[in-house]
């Protein structure tokens, strides 16, 4: 399964003059694979348990960040937390036909469940946000999952509405009481002695699934939390996009905050696990915000959208807009309100969020201001996730069926198509007992999104500008996943 899955390899583009090193957690041979580039010269390094990354300078610290561990879900008692298992991650080490996995057999304590866990983390005005979550909202993730350890393990039985309630048992407990009924009292009505407690409608079935993706929603948001408590004390500058996969019994959660992106690809197929979360893709959401609360605007910004800049020779004509309940456009009246600068200007990869930011969710940026003024740009920008979710166990895999998370330096540059071809193009020529097949993925995908030098600049194909960003890639082999249960 993947856990296992990738190897230890962390790629770094390094810059002419500008070397700055710090450090990165990875897995050792057999481990995960990671590939990060950015600038000039390519930089191979293979550590066993840290990585030296070296950047271009961008910030003091890589402001893109990964981190993937092999964690132990147990339920809490008497107070003791769970931490990552990283001594007997080691120990599981297998010998796969590729040797890039470890044994994802289920722990030998019968109280927990394994879980393992990849991220990447896309700073920006800084690496203090990105450094602090890799390292530290796994914990979160794993803290919300302790909780509920027991009823995921019991997968026969839905979970309770409240915690310590008996299972319900639908062919018993199928009464339901209308709200006239209720009020009419009498026998059969709640509380009546002659009667059982019955419930005033039919209860929601919450499947298991719900449950994990709720914890993966509420650990980002206490990450969060955490970055706005301790910003000041431990310096944690600026905000990242957030990128999260949890393999737990035979499901992959993806959870994405920011532009970031996941894809599998499964017999050529491309199948998107994620969506990217823009001023664009935000707008009815923002502007909504912007509607209800015009105060965050801070008599600067209108929450309308224009085809372009009002000016205020336009005042009295009409002219074409946009608000929050629309996905259409229509002509109105152009006000003096509306001559201010609107709350998203730009499209594409050129649209901010008050002409300041060009991603709407992710975690940090509390101390986030509109440039030259005290208007705070956080409430417009959400730490929650999107979590989609993919049944390992639903589809028998190949060797060369894989899950792909990067960062966007690599999709601002390649399409889905154009990276599913790349991969499956490139891993069939592998050696299929080369430990490092998919770290090679990996490294193709960067060089072909980074490109080669000409006169004009970085190329990639038809001549396309290469990228000009972070590119940081995973390649995660699907098929250990036809081996659980």
């Amino acid at each position: 399964m993947p856990a296992a899955l990738g190897a230890s390899i962390l790629l770094s583009m390094l810059q002419v003059g500008q070397r700055c090193e710090g450090l990165m957690r990875g897995g050792g041979q057999g481990g995960y694979m990671f590939c990060s580039a950015r600038g000039v010269y390519l930089v191979c390094i293979s550590l066993l348990l840290w990585y030296k990354v070296i950047n271009a300078g961008k910030s003091t610290h890589n402001e893109d960040q990964a981190s993937c561990e092999v964690l132990f879900v147990k339920k809490k008692a008497g107070g003791t937390n769970s931490t990552p298992n990283k001594n007997s991650s080691t120990k599981r080490r297998s010998s796969l036909p590729n040797g890039e996995g470890l044994q994802l057999k289920d722990n030998s304590d019968i109280d927990g469940i394994n879980l393992y866990y990849w991220s990447l983390f896309d700073g920006h005005a800084g690496s203090g946000a990105a450094v602090v979550a890799s390292k530290l909202l796994q914990h979160h993730i794993l803290d919300q999952l302790q909780e509920i350890a027991d009823i995921l393990r019991n997968t026969a039985v839905l979970p309770p509405t409240c915690l310590g309630e008996e299972p319900d048992n639908p062919a018993t407990n199928s009464r339901t009481l209308t709200r006239a009924a209720s009020l009419r009292g009498g026998v059969g009505a709640p509380g009546s002695p002659s009667t059982p407690p019955t419930r005033f409608f039919t209860e929601k079935k919450i499947p298991h699934e719900c449950l994990v993706i709720g914890a993966i929603e509420s650990a980002f948001k206490e990450m969060d939390l955490q970055i706005e408590r301790e910003r000041t004390v431990y310096n944690i500058s600026g905000g990242c996009t957030a990128l999260v996969v949890v393999y737990l019994l035979g499901k992959l959660y993806v959870a994405n905050a920011g532009d970031s992106r996941a894809i599998i690809i499964r017999n050529g197929e491309v199948i998107p696990m994620s969506s990217e979360f823009t001023p664009e893709t935000e707008r009815q959401r923002l502007q909504y915000l912007a509607y209800m609360q015009p105060h965050l605007l801070g008599n600067e910004f209108t929450h309308l959208e224009f085809p372009r800049r009002v000016q205020r020779k336009e005042v009295g004509k009409r002219m074409l807009y946009r608000d929050f309940n629309m996905t259409g456009w229509a002509y109105k009246t152009i006000e003096e309100d509306d001559l201010k600068f609107p709350l998203i200007y730009g499209e594409g990869k050129k649209a901010r969020v008050m002409a300041t930011i060009g991603v709407t969710r992710g975690l940090g940026d509390h101390d986030l201001k509109v440039h030259d003024s005290n208007i705070y740009i956080k409430p417009f920008l959400s730490s929650s996730p999107e979590v989609r979710v993919y049944d390992l166990l639903q589809y028998e895999h190949g060797p060369d069926d894989v899950l792909i998370l990067a960062t966007d330096g690599l999709w601002d540059v390649l399409l889905n198509e154009e990276v599913a071809e790349a991969v499956t193009n490139f891993l069939p020529n592998c050696d299929p007992d080369d430990p490092h097949r998919y770290t090679l993925a990996a490294q193709d995908l960067v060089m072909r999104a980074r490109g080669v030098l000409k006169d004009r600049g970085w190329r990639i194909s038809n001549d396309r500008l290469g990228s000009g960003d972070d590119i940081s890639v995973y390649v995660i082999p699907l098929i250990h996943g036809n081996k659980q249960s």
